[in-house]
């Protein structure tokens, strides 16, 4: 067990941990596309984020998961993940895995496997190239494809994150769904998260997915499974075509009680939920003092006050985010 336990009595075992604010797209759930990104100074060195992980690893940290913005995109970034493969070869680390949207796989599938890195999330919301364009505004969809199936002959286990987005991939999910199967995948639905001015309506973009399941059933046989990965995905089995549906519903029905992750972000903030605002200073410790039990500390009064669930809801009034900080800064 993790030393790291709530005030709810959660195991907090699971850190992700955004790399980099930085993206080369711009999707329209996630950012605005004239974004200001965070100045040089602010943002963890690769050896302060080996170390700040390294601690969390020490205090019964077992899953390490590195976003973004997109996490390969950071200059060197393999770097870090061959120092953090040194904790998954001394058995400390149980799993230490990627979201990405795909771009830069082709360049690194092969040696994220020989690294030890298993499977990885990609980020990836329709199967039309024009459609692909005008949701991730600079996407380029053949490196997507590319980057997809280096990841296949590489042995890299591959999860299709998709957004339900209402009036532009509705019309699609089953044909997601019957491509992810046929290569063997998961693919997960996601509610849209009102994190961050993106430059777009939030109301117009949100589709619960209980109405997705709903048209989902029409056609298929979906049997739910207690299937777990460590994230808040609750998963169905499909019947026609032997794969795995997951469903993440931080609107319409949240994953709050079972939640054991925290999240730390590039400059060293960790936010103990995603739809909470509090959060804990960890750069400061770590740059004033060579000596990781100050880090410890600082760690183990953070989640003292890990909340209880969090606060998501789109406002519908103000038309305005319920968190103020955008998704990339956090990491998905």
């Amino acid at each position: 067990m993790s030393e790291l336990v709530d005030p709810f009595g959660r195991d907090i075992s699971y850190l992700r941990v955004s790399v980099t604010d930085r993206c080369d797209f711009r999707c329209v759930y996630c950012m605005a596309e004239d974004m200001t990104f965070l100045p040089k100074k602010e943002v963890l060195s690769l050896e302060e984020l080996d170390r700040l992980c390294s601690v969390f690893v020490g205090v019964g940290v077992k899953k390490l998961r590195l976003t973004g913005g997109e996490p390969l995109v950071r200059r060197n970034i393999m770097w870090l993940i061959e120092r953090l493969s040194r904790h998954l070869a001394s058995g400390a680390l149980e799993e230490l895995t990627i979201t990405t949207n795909a771009s830069q796989l082709a360049r690194y599938a092969q040696q994220l496997v020989d690294l030890g890195v298993k499977r990885v999330n990609v980020s990836f919301d329709t199967l039309d190239p024009d459609k692909f364009k005008a949701i991730t505004r600079w996407g380029r969809y053949d490196r997507v494809m590319a980057g997809l199936e280096a990841a296949k002959q590489a042995g890299l286990h591959v999860k299709i994150n998709t957004v339900a987005l209402k009036g532009v991939n509705d019309d699609e999910f089953e044909k997601l769904i019957d491509w992810a199967h046929g290569e063997g995948w998961d693919i997960t639905f996601i509610e849209v998260m009102p994190m961050g001015d993106v430059g777009e309506n939030r109301l117009e973009q949100y589709l619960p997915l209980s109405m997705l399941r709903g048209q989902l059933q029409q056609r298929y046989t979906l049997e739910d499974i207690d299937y777990k990965t460590g994230g808040p995905a609750r998963y169905a089995h499909c019947e026609e075509t032997g794969g795995r549906i997951g469903f993440i519903t931080p609107m319409t029905h949240n994953f709050c009680e079972s939640c054991n992750r925290v999240r730390l972000t590039c400059t060293g903030m960790l936010y103990m939920c995603l739809g909470q605002e509090d959060s804990a200073d960890l750069r400061a410790p770590l740059r004033a003092s060579d000596d990781d039990r100050v880090v410890v500390d600082a760690i183990h009064e953070a989640i003292s006050r890990k909340p209880k669930g969090h606060d998501f809801v789109i406002d519908r009034r103000h038309r305005r985010a319920s968190v103020g900080r955008h998704m990339s800064v956090t990491g998905g």
